[in-house]
Parts: C-alpha cells; sequence; structure tokens
C-alpha cells in the first residue's frame, strides 16, 4: 500500500526554545489533528530522532547552543524527514542558508499558524509514504490497509480502538512508540503518565496476538517510553500496485 500521509498519521515535532510559542503551535497543530512532539533545543531534538519516527520537522532557526540550521545539516546524514524552518531572520541571505542545509520550506517569523499549516500540506504532498501491507505474527496475520487480524484465515475481533494502535505500531514496525502517540491514536484526549488506558488496551491487543501475555515475543514493553510491535515479517504491495 503506498499514497500520501492521512492527516491524522502525521507526526510533527516542533523544536523550538520559545515556550510560549511551542505550547501556541502544539496546541495549534494538535487542535488540527496532527500528532506532535516537542524540543526545546538541539540536543532534546537529538534525542527523540533517535528513539521516534517523524514525518515532518518544525525547526527554529536561531537558539542557544546548536542552531536549526547546523542541526538540520547533521540530521540529513540519517534523515530524509520533510524540514520547514522558522525564524525571524527572513533576508535573503539566511533563506538560501536555510534551504542549503536541507530545509524544505522558510517561513519568518512573526507568522500566521495558518499559513505553517498549508506550507506543511504542500510539503507533505511532495513525500509519499509507504507502509507494510501484512504483518505476521507467528500464526497470526495483520492485514493494514483493512485492519484485520486473523489466525489460520479465520478474522479475530479488534475493537475500533485496538485497531488504531494495531495501526499506529505497524507503521512505525520494530520502533518505539510512546505511549503518548498511542494515547492520541486510540482517542485518549488527556494524556497524562498515570492514565492506564494505554496499557490496559495494549492488554488486550497481547491476549489475541500472543501465546503467552506475561512474555510477549511481538508487543513488547519500553520501560519509560512505550511500546515496540516486532512481528516475524513485513510484507509491502508494489507501490505501482
Amino acid at each position: 500500500m503506498s499514497g500520501h500521509l492521512l492527516l491524522q498519521d502525521v507526526h510533527v515535532l516542533i523544536v523550538e526554545d520559545d515556550t510560549r510559542l511551542r505550547i501556541l503551535l502544539k496546541q495549534y497543530l494538535t487542535k488540527g489533528g496532527y500528532w506532535c512532539t516537542v524540543a526545546e533545543n538541539a540536543e532534546h531534538a537529538r534525542e527523540l530522532c533517535a528513539w521516534f519516527r517523524f514525518n515532518l520537522l518544525i525547526m527554529d532557526v536561531m537558539m542557544p547552543g546548536q542552531d536549526g540550521v547546523s542541526l538540520t545539516r547533521e540530521l540529513r546524514k540519517s534523515m530524509d524527514v520533510p524540514i520547514i524552518f522558522l525564524s525571524a531572520l527572513s533576508d535573503v541571505d539566511s533563506r538560501i542558508a536555510g534551504l542549503d542545509a536541507g530545509g524544505d520550506d522558510y517561513l519568518g517569523k512573526p507568522f500566521d499558524p495558518r499559513e505553517l499549516v498549508l506550507r506543511m500540506q504542500a510539503v507533505l504532498r511532495r513525500v509519499p509514504e509507504t507502509f507494510p501491507a501484512l504483518l505476521r505474527l507467528g500464526e497470526y496475520e495483520y492485514d493494514f490497509e483493512r485492519g484485520d487480524l486473523s489466525r489460520h484465515g479465520a478474522s479475530i475481533h479488534l475493537s475500533l480502538s485496538e485497531s488504531a494502535l494495531m495501526n499506529c505500531l505497524a507503521r512505525r514496525a520494530n520502533k518505539t512508540v510512546s505511549r503518548q502517540t498511542l494515547a492520541a491514536a486510540s482517542g485518549i484526549e488527556k494524556f497524562s503518565e498515570e492514565d492506564r488506558g494505554v496499557d490496559i488496551r495494549i492488554s488486550r491487543i497481547r491476549r489475541k496476538i500472543e501465546e503467552d501475555p506475561r512474555n510477549p515475543r511481538y508487543l513488547r514493553t519500553v520501560r519509560g517510553i512505550g511500546y515496540q510491535l516486532t512481528p516475524d515479517k513485513l510484507e509491502h504491495q508494489d507501490p505501482d500496485s
């Protein structure tokens, strides 16, 4: 299966040292349907990029310590995720420097968040995304497109929230997915670390795909962070099919 990302599947990393702007951007984009994670500086952003898979980075240029342009140049050695710069430096030379470092767009401050969203959408339209069509988990199969879990051809019921979690985990197979991201995927609007809603749903899924749910092989806990789905095999469709 291939195509453009659905809005609810877009995970955005906001790298911004201005606390007020960082919070406002997250609130605005989250309300618009995006998944948002925030970083206050380059070091924090680098750590998050090592743990999670993002579909888009919104990068402040002027930050204490390492600036956004040099961080982008560093990230480009191992990542091709789209990056949009935000900066009070809107002169031609600054824009050229940002784009030359690997940025996909450059928006001067102050800006209207509606324009940022339009630029995000334009960038994402240019980035087709592919996902596994089928995940094999021992005797079980998960059809990503249909959201269908089966064993030897017999369908196994998944609730809407369980199916949403499986899709979220499948899109990031073999990668750690935070509990906050999973909470958003399963419709939990106000997430807190004390909330066990995600863990309860994960336990239900384990009972459906694990031979021994207490010692899971496929849906593993990554302590202090979240969960990871590690299938035996991923099968992809031909992008042109």
